[in-house]
């Protein structure tokens, strides 16, 4: 008989691989996915917050079941490469998932496969919590793992979707999410500010930023 702990081991990541459902809440760290009447408690990366749809509206989330012990958590994620990365990342020894939900919130896959190919821990180092030495060994633990050539097919064909869907302001959001962040406000005030905005496609973070602050003045 299997005990609990080689249960969760054999469980873990596979029982739900996706959901698509209402977004019925969202706060700084999760949404609540309704789903046929059942509410699912997702945990989300910041960028992954600040991108979802309005409450009300249906949304596709890939995700993770994290089994532990006692601990039972549903990671998720708006692009099926994240979350690949993201078991990537839980694997490498002394990163668990609020570690890697932490990287995830500043790099996405693309960032991190550069990160790591080339070896800048400087750039992974800027994450809150992440020091050198974890920096070092996750590029030591991944780096044979990615592809050089792979990744830069996957960088081309993310910007050509992006273009298709006329997202070429994104950058510009999740740099405002951040920026609002670093001027004091909670994650949940600066993403119910800017996803509360009617973004043109020609705006930059400071014009984000800009009509974010007003409209939180206004609140």
């Amino acid at each position: 008989m299997l005990r609990i702990e080689e249960l969760g081991n054999s469980l873990e990541g596979k029982m739900i691989s996706y959901l698509t459902g209402k977004v019925s809440a969202v706060s700084e760290t999760f949404v609540i996915l309704e789903v046929n009447q059942i509410g699912y408690q997702v945990f989300l990366n910041s960028r992954d917050l600040a991108n979802l749809p309005r409450e009300g509206e249906n949304c596709k989330v890939f995700t993770h079941l994290y089994l532990k012990e006692d601990l039972i958590q549903l990671y998720g994620f708006l692009d099926q490469d994240d979350l690949g990365f993201f078991q990537r990342l839980i694997n490498v020894n002394g990163i668990g998932p609020k570690a890697t939900m932490g990287i995830l919130s500043m790099l996405s896959a693309d960032d991190l496969r550069f990160a790591i190919l080339s070896d800048d821990v400087k750039t992974i180092t800027k994450v809150p919590g992440i020091g050198t030495k974890t920096a070092q060994r996750l590029i030591l633990d991944l780096k044979d793992k990615i592809s050089l050539e792979e990744t830069f097919e996957r960088k081309l064909s993310k910007e050509t979707e992006k273009k298709q869907r006329g997202q070429k302001n994104q950058e510009a959001v999740d740099e405002a999410v951040l920026a609002l962040t670093a001027l004091g406000y909670s994650n949940s005030e600066a993403l119910r500010a800017v996803r509360g905005l009617e973004i043109r496609e020609d705006w930059k973070a400071e014009d984000v930023i800009r009509e974010a602050l007003k409209a939180m003045a206004f609140v």
